[in-house]
């Protein structure tokens, strides 16, 4: 056989890296490490063209795919970390530009197509580049940003120094007792918008081979960009669930919130069928090790909310962060102590057997009690926010509290891989658990520390705005505390901003929906993995503006797609 696929972990030679470790692609007597996948395409490619014979011709475009994403081993976590900066910074940029064009017009930008052109522009093509042709040089581009966004403000300032002599530090010390909207924190918004984008981004651009392969899920242990989305898809649920939004001092049935879960998660489960059924019906290539045979991340979701409110109609909600350390605990130690890892990774017989529904889908099965567990621990952060005080000073200390709380989250994820396991998507893991909440957690105080940024910058530019940001507000009055549920800004009916994030925010799980539709439509009508770089680029940029673009429509005319 010309083509075989060996599955035995094998050493890396000694002109391999250490990753090179694992499963391999042996073609005419020549062994590839998968984690190269790439790179050996080429290469094996060109030794096909010289025998006078295809290489399409020896592997169906189905298991090609399939084998493209296969088998890979992740990422660092410190590039992880670089490629989180950016979308802050991409926000911050936008935001400072709308503040400039203020201070020069005396007025904001009120054309809706030099807007969405600007959103799209700022927030969302950086990150098409980044994780294409930009990646070799990933470790710059939060540098080039941040230098951007120095300039910008440095003009920002040196122009709005010309109508007032105020100090610096008396401009510093104001912002410090400034207070904001205490019904809308802005950072939970773009935070899910933005889990939603990259997420879009990533699952078509996986499939071009400009798209790094250690971008791409890890097979069994590893962390890749794809892995840390999934987990933070769970944790801005988290935020927003109706457990957190509900009112402490609102009394409730103890089971209502597991009956609003039981009807607002149909749709997931209608999504999950409805994708079974697609991709079964077009024989779409599909990673199996992923969720198995018939699950798939909409199921996820959709039995980790129901399994939380259950979970927290017994138990009290402030004491989630228990049931969260409980459940990732005990599920760890059953991992390493009983056959259950033997179980998920290679199945009942040892040998990968699919054959049952539990065999056939073992990791989305018992991947649910980390992702359960993922759920409980952000559930108890949504709920610190409720408590953050409505001022910058407030927020400010809110933020020196939970850079502790990173650091003991890192430190726990590293005595975890040290002495439990690395980081295992596939079996939701304690150490993944670990890994998600510290990312997830670092995501989100980036932009609670980029709003602050735009806060003080407006107050610089009196009567500027910037969207989807906070609004300062008087003084707040003794009273008891608000609901601070994530909200779209602008008014009911009759948006006052119009931008591509609340647009979005607006439209979230069409928007996901409308991403997974047209990547797959992509995949089957043009042959992805042999895609040159200007035209992966092309692709992907109409792709997510035609998305955006929908998203915008909609949000033009205050439609919301919810029929549940």
């Amino acid at each position: 056989m010309l083509f075989t696929y060996n599955l035995s972990k094998q050493p890396p030679r000694a002109e391999e890296p250490s990753w090179a470790a694992g499963p391999r692609l042996v073609y005419n007597g020549i062994s590839v490490a998968i984690g190269d996948f790439s790179g050996w395409f080429h290469r094996s490619l060109s030794a096909g063209q010289a025998t006078g014979t295809s290489f399409r011709g020896r592997m169906s475009q189905k298991r090609l795919k399939e084998a493209f994403i296969s088998n890979l081993n992740g990422t660092s976590l410190l590039e992880i970390s670089v490629g989180l900066s950016l979308p802050p910074l991409c926000l911050l940029c936008r935001g400072l530009l709308l503040i400039l064009y203020y201070l020069h017009y005396g007025k904001p930008l009120s054309s809706r197509k030099y807007s969405l052109l600007l959103d799209f522009l700022v927030l969302v093509s950086p990150l098409l580049f980044s994780c294409t042709v930009l990646s070799p040089v990933l470790f710059f581009l939060p540098a080039i940003l941040a230098a951007s966004c120095a300039g910008i403000f440095s003009k920002i300032y040196s122009q709005r120094k010309h109508e007032t002599k105020v100090p610096f530090r008396q401009i510093v010390r104001d912002f410090q007792k400034t207070y904001l909207d205490p019904e809308y924190i802005p950072a939970i918004t773009v935070f899910r918008v933005y889990v939603n984008v990259l997420t879009s981004i990533s699952i078509l651009a996986v499939d071009f081979p400009q798209y790094p392969r250690r971008y791409a899920k890890a097979e069994t242990y590893g962390t890749g960009v794809m892995d840390l989305g999934v987990g933070a898809f769970i944790f801005g649920n988290a935020l927003v669930c109706p457990e957190v939004r509900q009112k402490s001092d609102v009394a409730q049935p103890k089971f209502s919130n597991l009956a609003r879960q039981l009807f607002s998660v149909w749709p997931l489960i209608l999504l999950g069928v409805g994708r079974l059924l697609s991709v079964k019906s077009v024989d779409y290539h599909e990673h199996t090790s992923e969720y198995g045979v018939h699950w798939n991340f909409f199921f996820t979701l959709a039995f980790v909310r129901l399994a939380a409110s259950l979970l927290l109609a017994i138990f009290p909600k402030n004491k989630s962060w228990i049931v969260a350390i409980n459940l990732a605990v005990l599920y760890e130690l059953t991992l390493n102590s009983t056959s259950l890892k033997t179980f998920i990774l290679h199945g009942s017989d040892g040998r990968g057997t699919r054959v049952g529904f539990l065999n056939a889908n073992r990791e989305g099965l018992l991947s649910l009690f980390g992702y359960l567990a993922i759920y409980m621990a952000s559930v108890q952060v949504g709920l610190w926010l409720l408590r953050c005080q409505s001022s910058v000073r407030g927020w400010m200390a809110a933020g020196r509290s939970s850079l502790q709380t990173l650091l003991l989250l890192f430190a726990f994820l590293r005595l975890s891989q040290a002495y439990a396991g690395p980081v295992s998507r596939r079996m939701a893991n304690l150490s993944f658990c670990l890994w998600v909440l510290a990312h997830s957690l670092t995501f989100f105080i980036c932009f609670v520390a980029t709003d602050l940024m735009l806060v003080f910058t407006k107050l610089l530019v009196k009567g500027s705005s910037v969207p989807c940001c906070w609004d300062v507000v008087e003084a707040p009055a003794a009273s008891g505390k608000q609901e601070r549920e994530p909200v779209p800004a602008g008014k009911a009916g009759s948006p006052a901003h119009i931008c591509l994030i609340s647009a979005i925010n607006k439209n979230q799980l069409l928007f996901f929906l409308l991403a997974n539709v047209m990547t797959g439509a992509v995949n089957i009508l043009i042959d992805t993995i042999h895609s040159e770089a200007a035209f992966t680029l092309g692709i992907l940029h109409l792709y997510m503006f035609f998305n955006c673009l929908i998203m915008y429509i909609l949000h033009a005319k205050n439609i919301v797609v919810k029929f549940w």
